[in-house]
Order: C-alpha cells, then structure tokens, then sequence
C-alpha cells in the first residue's frame, strides 16, 4: 500500500485528495486526473478544458456552489452520503493555496473536510 504524503498533484478538480483515498492508496486508482476512466465527470471535464488545476481557480464562479456542474444532484448525494463538503475544500485552497491544502489534507490523513454536524439541528431531532 502507498504511503499518504501531501502532494498537489493528488487534489481532485472538486477539492477531494485524491492522496489519502483508500482506492488510490491500494494502487486501484491514479487519482482525478490520471483516471482516463472518469470521462462521466463533468468538474474533470470542465476543469480540464480550462486549464484548471480544481474548481478554485474558475474565474466564472467566485462562489463554486453558483455552478451547476460542482453543485449538482450526485454531488449532493455524495455530500451526504460521506459527509463531504467540498465546498470547504474549494475554499480552502482559494485561502491557503494547494501546497498546504495538500499538506493538510495528508496530514490529517482527509480526503475531504467533513461537513460539520450542527449541535442545533441534532438537539430539534
């Protein structure tokens, strides 16, 4: 199995770290922009055709949850699902820039930041 380091080339056009994700640490994946597979997925699609290295550098979108191709149905489902906010990933790197979102992200051995579960709402439940 590899070893999780912080590496640029790891983040994925919507913000995930591609660096610390089991599929890719097993050797199963190349990660976002290796994977010739993932023509379905229209952020690497957008990104690529750009010249984009992640959404955080869309001039189009200030706000990237403004774009239907990073805020869209599955994108949602996946947010849920794993706790995904890609968001702050996105926002993360417009901040600090991809070398220490990398370095984070390795670090804290994340593929994503995770969205945080808000006291009020579980309190109401």
């Amino acid at each position: 199995m590899k070893e999780i380091v912080a590496d640029t080339k790891m983040i994925a056009y919507c913000g995930l770290y591609c660096g610390s994700c089991k599929s890719y640490l097993k050797g199963s994946c190349p990660g976002c922009a290796g994977n010739e597979k993932a023509t379905w997925c229209k952020i690497r699609s957008c990104n690529m055709e750009h010249g984009y290295a992640s959404c955080a550098d869309c001039k189009e979108f200030p706000n990237v949850m403004d774009c239907k191709k990073f805020n869209n149905f599955m994108g949602k489902v996946f947010g849920y699902i794993f706790k995904s906010d890609r968001n702050a990933c996105i926002n993360m790197i417009k901040t600090k820039g991809y070398e220490d979102f990398s370095k984070y992200m390795a670090e804290s051995k994340l593929q994503t930041i995770k969205k945080k579960i808000e006291m009020k709402s579980l309190l109401s439940d």
